[in-house]
Parts: C-alpha cells; structure tokens; sequence
C-alpha cells in the first residue's frame, strides 16, 4: 500500500428527509449525439424529514436524463423545493439508475433503483447549512413518480 495512504474514519450517515416528486407526462428530445434526452417534468410532490419538510413546487425543475445507446440512464435533476415555512431550496443532483431499463424505459423488476449525490443551495438564513452538505440518496419509481431517501454524509 502506498504509504501516503492514511486511514479515515469510515463515511457515516444520517437521513435528511424522503421526498416524492410527481412527474408529467416525458418529453423525448429524440436520439442525440451523447444518447436519447428525455424530460420528466416536476409537477409537485413532497418532502418529509427531521429537520425540514415542505413541497416540491411543480414547474420548478425535472430531469433531463440521458438513456445512453448501452442501457444506461443518467439522472440530471434539479427541483425546487418550498419548506414549510415558505423558504425556497434549490436541489440538484446527477446518478444511475443502477438497473438500467431494458424495455422502453420500464422498470424491470423490485431491484430497479436509483443512487443520486443531492447538493442544495438557499438564501434562507435558517435553512443555510444546507448549503455547506453533502448527500447520497437512493431513489426508487412510484405511481406517478419517484421517491427518494436522501441522507446527509457526516
């Protein structure tokens, strides 16, 4: 091993919220130079943690993924978020869905997930700390959507 190499603490976690975005209809730019670009618009949903909640604000974002020509899907995400106190958050994040779907876009079965790097930005003073974060956030379809667990790297 090399020795410049030192030991760290193991990467703990600790849930921020789950958060279900509902999504409209997709819109399929067509077949590009980099993949197939489909939008999944943002028409609401909502977030539920410890230490804040709110709703997704439809129109506000979506994801712009990316169906490569070998199956993968790259996930471009950014939403916007309204807490509960009426602050607004910026989300973003890129990932995989880690089972690529081989018929259409289709899910093919319970073991189809998501695995995503959520970063945040706020001008709101009591939210603000999410802006010095890192997360990890696994994601999952639903009726009408998707759902994530999103949890803040210690």
């Amino acid at each position: 091993m090399d020795p410049r190499i030192k030991a760290v603490a193991e990467i703990k976690t600790v849930p921020l919220f789950d958060v279900v975005v509902d999504l409209a209809a997709p819109l399929d730019f067509g077949e590009g130079a980099f993949g197939r670009r489909i939008l999944f618009g943002a028409t609401g949903g909502s977030f539920e943690g410890p230490r804040l909640h709110g709703t997704v604000v439809a129109g506000g974002g979506g994801d712009w993924a990316l169906f490569r020509s070998d199956g993968a899907m790259l996930l471009d995400v950014r939403l916007t978020l309204r807490t509960h106190d009426d602050a607004l958050v910026h989300m973003t994040y890129g990932g995989r869905w880690l089972t690529p779907p081989r018929t259409g876009g289709e899910p093919t079965g319970p073991d189809d997930y998501f695995r995503t790097n959520p970063l945040f930005e706020t001008g709101s003073p009591q939210y603000a700390w999410l802006n010095d974060i890192v997360c990890v956030g696994s994601g999952y379809l639903v009726d009408g959507g998707v759902a994530y667990h999103v949890s803040q790297v210690l």
